[in-house]
């Protein structure tokens, strides 16, 4: 024979095919990179790598007993076996294939005949493993040769025959497989069992020099690709058997992929993109940090990982796809454009905290601060002021010229700060210095109390004592508060305010007149006690005068009939005042707002009638507990009578005991 003829009955019995498996969701990029097998499994018998569902001879290591693998410690190298008997020599992840090793289908003659004959059946019914028609083909090799094969169920018959051209003693030179010398042919779909037999076409005619040799025909699987005269491969596709049913699925929980088989039935496991591992461990395959490799998956902006992808996203102001390439103005530029918008937004601000300051002090100046700050008297910062009020946030009430706004100071002291609001600039300066200089002057229990002054506003403000109770008109006309109907507390209300309206007539001085005495500008504290507030139209008195000739102002319902036809204002206008006050704490009623019988009276004349006509108590608001509290409320008509009158020189106490001070 030849020498392609002698390497040919070197083919050792044993011949190498390969097995495809379903794998991981996503395929590994290296076979070592991370774990394959199940937790405290063994990876490697020898050097070969067994993924996860294949397990080493421990049942827990595999997916069933189907995937159960052998190794066989005691060679060297070690061996692995699957089946009990079947070698294992490479199980790639990468590839998702296994080599195995089995017998070949041959029949080996001499120059008497048949001499060595072996049919070879491979089944693998009990394995995870199809044979795969797209990476094998049925292959004889041989002269005059004639491979068969078909599966044990009977389900399929197929083959090829070989033959040599004159003088051709076995395949040609090229290592081709074209029919002469070497045939193939496809193998069906889902295919587990195959039968393979050989036979010659013809009756062996050898030459002369051929005699005392051997001739050998074969079958075998192999992969067309790496077939060779020195290698020959077998295909196989372990596509697990999709009757387990969901619950039996070997596919992993994460990230992974669960396919048909290109090969028949069954499904295969694979990794998703963007994920890498063995997609047969429960936990599934691992995502893949695609920003730890910047290389591999580009990215001009920031990167940031997401399952199974990662976002890349362009600097600021750039646009495009990060992953590809950002287009617009570089970092360089932008730092220094904000730069210089930084450095003139700095100066504009600079020169708006000087401009501020400036102003200020310019306002403190005006408004006195000088000369105020080196008295008794607090000078509140403006930002004091505007913590504490929590940016005049609460407002309290409005009256006189300004809005009343409650705060609370660093120490916890509770303030009232007025605040002036929508008259000319001019006119409320003028009101407010005004306004200081009478009330600087009071010191006195039943008055609201200046805790101290803002001038460093436009308009300077007023910090008083905060009274928490209200107004006298919200206990009378909003929540009518019942302790107003005892005379007792009526009374003591009474005299605390005429205290307070006497001491500015006669103790103070000079002497003050209020001018807008009314029930809402006389405040309770928490146990009620009277305190006169609101002294923006108040005014001083002359020394040597009784009385100033000037513009009428006050509440209409409470002003000095006298007063307000002829402009002449005197004491004796806070006293009529006080009377109506008297009366509306008496009654009840609002003397801006009276009505009888559903239209507008005059609450005054309809409290003086009633007097007269003996029927007061039936107007009264208060209860009397007794026949002295009956007498003391005729003695206070009588001398709210007296505070009434029309004539200002006869608005005097007439019982000598200064209650009242009419």
């Amino acid at each position: 024979m030849g020498k392609k003829t002698r390497t040919i009955q070197q083919i050792t019995w044993f011949l190498w095919f390969v097995v495809l498996f379903v794998w991981a969701c996503i395929a590994t990029a290296s076979e070592a990179a991370s774990s394959v097998a199940n937790p405290g499994c063994l990876e490697n018998c020898g050097d070969v790598l067994v993924p996860y569902p294949f397990g080493i001879e421990d049942l827990k290591c595999a997916k069933n007993e189907s995937f159960l693998l052998v190794c066989n410690s005691s060679t060297n190298p070690p061996k692995l076996y699957i089946g009990g008997k079947t070698l294992v020599y490479k199980i790639s992840v990468e590839n998702s294939t296994a080599t195995i090793g089995i017998d070949a289908a041959f029949r080996c003659y001499n120059e008497t005949g048949l001499k060595w004959r072996f049919d070879q059946k491979i089944t693998m019914s009990n394995w995870p493993l199809t044979f795969s028609n797209s990476r094998n083909k049925f292959t004889s090799l041989g002269c005059d040769n004639l491979g068969l094969m078909n599966d044990a169920n009977g389900g399929f018959g197929g083959g090829c025959f070989s033959l040599c051209g004159y003088n051709e003693s076995g395949p040609p030179d090229d290592g081709s497989c074209s029919g002469v010398g070497c045939c193939q042919t496809p193998i069906p779909k889902h295919i587990k069992t195959l039968n393979i037999t050989v036979d010659k076409l013809s009756s062996i005619n050898m030459t002369d020099n051929s005699k005392s040799n051997i001739s050998c025909i074969y079958a075998f699987l192999t992969d067309p690709t790496l077939f060779n005269m020195s290698t020959i491969d077998l295909h196989i596709d372990p596509s697990i058997d999709d009757r387990e049913g969901p619950s039996g699925y070997a596919c992993g929980n994460i990230g992974t992929l669960c396919s048909y088989s290109d090969n028949g039935r069954g499904y295969r496991c694979s990794c998703q993109e963007g994920y890498m591992g063995n997609p047969y461990l429960p936990q599934g395959c691992q995502d893949i940090n695609e920003c730890e490799d910047p290389s591999t998956y580009p990215c001009e902006g920031t990167c940031k990982n997401t399952p199974g992808n990662y976002t890349c996203i362009c600097p600021l102001v750039m646009r495009g796809d990060g992953k590809v390439a950002c287009h617009g103005v570089r970092l360089i530029i932008i730092v220094t454009v904000l730069g210089a918008i930084l450095s003139f937004v700095m100066s504009i601000l600079l020169i708006f905290i000087l401009y501020k300051r400036r102003r200020k002090e310019k306002n403190f100046t005006k408004h006195g601060g000088l000369v105020l700050q080196n008295q008794r008297v607090r000078i509140f910062k403006e930002e004091e002021l505007i913590k504490a009020t929590n940016n005049y946030g609460h407002l309290l009430g409005q009256g006189g010229f300004g809005s009343v706004y409650r705060g609370v100071l660093a120490n916890d002291t509770h303030i009232a700060v007025k605040k002036p609001r929508g008259l000319d600039k001019t006119d409320l300066n003028q009101q407010f210095q005004h306004e200081i200089c009478i009330i600087s002057q009071v010191n006195h229990k039943n008055v609201v109390k200046l805790l101290g002054l803002c001038l460093h506003t436009d308009i300077p403000l007023l910090v008083n004592e905060f009274i928490s109770n209200g107004t006298l008109f919200e206990h009378i006309h909003k929540t009518k508060s019942n302790f107003l109907r005892s005379w007792k507390n009526c009374l003591r209300i009474a005299e605390e305010t005429a205290s307070a309206l006497n001491y500015l007539h006669s103790s103070a001085d000079p002497p003050i007149i209020h001018r807008d005495v009314k029930s809402s500008n006389i405040l309770l504290d928490d146990h009620h006690t009277a305190k006169v507030s609101d002294f923006g139209a108040s005014v001083l008195i002359p020394i040597g005068q009784n009385g100033l000739d000037i513009a009428v102002q006050g509440t209409l319902g409470y002003l000095d009939p006298e007063y307000l036809t002829t402009g002449n204002l005197t004491a004796k206008s806070d006293v009529y005042s006080f009377g109506v006050l008297l009366v509306e704490l008496l009654t009840g009623q609002n003397p801006c707002t009276f009505t009888r019988f559903g239209e507008r009276s005059n609450l005054i004349q309809y409290f003086i009638s009633s007097l007269q006509n003996k029927n007061l108590f039936q107007i009264l608001n208060v209860e009397a507990i007794d026949r002295t509290e009956r007498e003391q409320i005729l003695e206070v008509a009588k001398l709210v009578m007296n505070c009434l009158n029309g004539c200002g020189e006869k608005r005097t106490n007439n019982d000598g005991s200064g209650r009242g001070s009419c």
